[in-house]
């Protein structure tokens, strides 16, 4: 980890990895709907409305993946003052909030003709929505102080306090009564799914997991060129006033 603390490293490394990511992205995306819209059966019971879950089921996954790479992201970073960490944090909040607006969007549509609602406050579904609150929370608060150090430390502890909703999502449907069905796809005994089903959903699994890989590398790189094009300015203005420039506290190439 500490290897990739130095931005410059971390920048030739996603040079490499990016183009890969977005190879397999575009192959698995459209192999995934290729076998979504036409290759599986539908439902005996849900009929061709079942097709909402290869979107749904890997948008809720991705949800919680990044939340959790987040967190994980946030910890590094405030233990080991790991820049690329911070910088990843910031990076990935708007996609995973993306995600999970596409899971509740998703979800909805599919409620609606299984269920006959919309919404119900399930212990699922108001858990979701409270992981997307906390995505936009942390979006606005990292924006919120002048100093991004100290708004990225900020969003650092919320990530790390609102990682106590994640087993919530998890084990929600186990805990409580739910109208959300409990897992199928990954349970102890295996898969309860059909493998006409369950390939095309695992295919497009891999496919929104290299999606936002090769999003989130491209972010990131973002965020480290901004960093230092505001080092650079600081710099400029401390020497043009004919000070030093204060220490940057991380670095930046």
């Amino acid at each position: 980890m500490h290897r990739f603390a130095n931005p410059a490293r971390f920048l030739r490394l996603s040079a490499a990895l990016r183009p890969w990511a977005l190879g397999v992205a575009l192959l698995t995306l459209l192999g995934g709907l290729w076998l979504a819209l036409f290759d599986s059966p539908p439902d005996y019971q849900q009929g061709e409305t079942v097709r909402i879950m290869y979107i749904h089921v890997p948008a809720a996954w991705m949800a919680t993946m990044v939340y959790a790479t987040m967190a994980v992201a946030s910890a590094v970073g405030l233990v080991w003052k790991h820049p690329v960490a911070e910088l990843y944090t910031k990076a990935a909040a708007p996609l995973g909030a993306g995600f999970t607006a596409l899971c509740l969007a998703s979800g909805s549509l599919w409620g609606q003709p299984m269920w006959g609602t919309w919404w119900v406050w399930d212990a699922r579904l108001t858990s979701v929505l409270i992981l997307f609150f906390i995505y936009l929370g942390y979006i606005v608060l990292v924006s919120a102080f002048d100093d991004q150090q100290r708004g990225l430390k900020a969003g650092a502890v919320l990530t790390l306090v609102g990682a106590v909703n994640l087993p919530i999502i998890k084990f929600s449907v186990d805990w409580w009564n739910t109208l959300h069905q409990p897992a199928s796809v990954m349970k102890l005994g295996g898969s309860s799914l059909d493998p006409s089903i369950l390939w095309p959903l695992l295919v497009m699994a891999v496919a929104f997991t290299a999606l936002f890989v090769w999003l989130v590398l491209l972010r990131t790189e973002t965020e480290i060129a901004e960093r230092r094009i505001r080092a650079l300015r600081l710099a400029t203005a401390m020497a043009a006033r004919g000070g030093d420039a204060p220490a940057l506290g991380h670095p930046v190439g």
